[in-house]
């Protein structure tokens, strides 16, 4: 399971359940999103297992809309 935490700049942080927020990102300000989550990409998941976390941007590019 892991615990998914969003920031006021739109970033997306996922840990596994129970882990501390590391150091890197300990700057802004996290507020978890849902209690849990089961299922996530093998992307986030291979991600979490190598560096105990995975950050990424929430913002829409254009690239994203086309």
């Amino acid at each position: 399971m892991f615990d998914v935490y969003r920031n006021d700049k739109r970033e997306l942080l996922v840990l596994s359940n129970g882990s501390a927020i590391p150091v890197v990102c300990s700057q802004n300000n996290w507020r978890k999103k849902r209690k849990r989550v089961l299922k996530v990409s093998d992307e986030i998941k291979s991600a979490v297992q190598r560096q105990g976390y995975y950050v990424r941007s929430l913002r829409v590019t254009k690239e994203r809309m086309i």
